[in-house]
């Protein structure tokens, strides 16, 4: 499979979110590599990281909680698919999702609050001109359908 995703953080302590998204990331057999920046901090740093795997088959998921500048920032400044996964907040009760909702007119950034389904949707989108790994792709949904049906047989014998 050629290409890999590039998880880029807001913070390091998006480390533990990054890991999930990683994990699954893994299990779909996608490279990858934790990048950390900040568009309100470092925003040359982001323009650095951009213009490094500008040449390269590469799709972004970015994760950055509170004010999600960083989503935005990045889709605003590269021709590469952009997949937003910020970071669940309790401490805002969820609301911290709309600066990832909201954004600018021109960007064109697909939104998940789940790790596994940024992971699917970098795999997808890898998939696209590697027919080797879509079927790698076919296999996994093919094992997720499979999961459902065991459990359905196990679950309908229970009274």
């Amino acid at each position: 499979m050629t290409g890999k995703v590039i998880v880029l953080m807001g913070s390091e302590r998006d480390l533990d979110f990054c890991k999930e998204i990683a994990k699954h990331l893994k299990a779909l057999s996608l490279e990858y590599v934790f990048r950390v920046a900040s568009a309100h901090k470092t925003p040359e740093k982001v323009l650095e990281i951009l213009k490094e795997y500008e040449k390269e088959r590469i799709v972004y998921v970015t994760v950055a909680g509170r004010s999600n500048a960083l989503s935005a920032f990045v889709d605003g400044n590269t021709v590469k698919p952009v997949i937003a996964c910020p970071p669940y907040g309790e401490k805002f009760g969820g609301v911290d999702i709309f600066s990832s909702l909201r954004v600018p007119s021109g960007i064109g950034l697909v939104v998940t609050v789940e790790p596994e389904t940024a992971a699917i949707a970098a795999a997808k989108i890898l998939a696209i001109e590697d027919q080797e790994f879509e079927k790698r792709i076919h296999e996994f949904q093919l094992s997720k359908r499979k999961e459902i049906e065991k459990a359905d047989e196990s679950t309908k014998k229970l009274k």
